[in-house]
């Protein structure tokens, strides 16, 4: 097919795309894609069996791909695998779980969090081997405007979560409230505002998960609405 549209400035720099192409057909890398994806899960139980320092930086690596509101690429992913370190967050995360799971969730919101078996006892923050804590810059390092910096960092953790499944390690999204202490406890400059913590590592030989299902296809997905709406 030709060119169909165009809303790109003709006067930018420009380079020739190099499109992945996988080895077998479009479906069927779609749904081999989907049947490793779908065992993905979130991990509370966590080895100490080490994760080399390489790997993790391919991980970031790989979720530093993430489009970004105009490639500003509003993102810092701060690894930690100091003991020291990784206790000092653990204390702190806990004392902020205590008092959200005390005073600041709701009925509602606790029942619901029942379901899944969670507390504000958070032991995988120093038994995993690294912790990734992900910052979200307000302003590039340089004092220049960031655009969409939730949505683009969302992405990237999106694909680091991708990439660590896919080198056979387990992974958690913890986003302790509020989470100011993490910028403290690590040294980050004024710019850079606390976004995640993700713990990363191999799960323990006899790790459990909730038993939970996820919504089917007809759930989540809807073609063509708006088209049929007045029909």
């Amino acid at each position: 097919m030709g060119q169909v549209g165009n809303d790109m400035n003709d006067d930018a720099p420009m380079i020739p795309y190099r499109p992945y192409m996988p080895s077998t057909d479009a479906l069927s890398a779609a749904r081999a894609f989907h049947e490793m994806i779908a065992l993905r899960r979130s991990v509370r139980r966590f080895s100490d069996r080490p994760v080399p320092q390489t790997v993790i930086e391919e991980i970031i690596r790989a979720a530093g791909t993430a489009p970004s509101g105009a490639n500003k690429q509003p993102w810092r992913f701060v690894a930690v695998q100091d003991p020291a370190l990784k206790r000092k967050i653990r204390v702190t995360a806990e004392e902020e779980e205590l008092a959200f799971y005390k005073d600041r969730a709701g009925e509602t919101w606790l029942r619901d969090l029942d379901a899944i078996g969670t507390s504000w006892h958070k032991p995988f923050l120093e038994t995993a081997p690294w912790l990734i804590a992900v910052f979200r810059l307000i302003r590039s390092d340089d004092g220049s405007q960031t655009y969409y910096t939730h949505e683009s960092v969302g992405i990237a953790v999106g694909m680091l979560l991708v990439a660590a499944h896919n080198a056979g390690l387990g992974t958690l999204t913890h986003t302790p409230s509020p989470m100011r202490f993490l910028a403290e406890l690590l040294g980050r400059p004024d710019n850079e505002r606390a976004y995640m913590l993700i713990p990363i590592g191999y799960p323990t030989d006899d790790c459990t998960v909730p038993d939970i299902h996820r919504k089917s296809l007809d759930e989540i997905m809807v073609i063509d609405r708006a088209a049929t709406r007045d029909q």
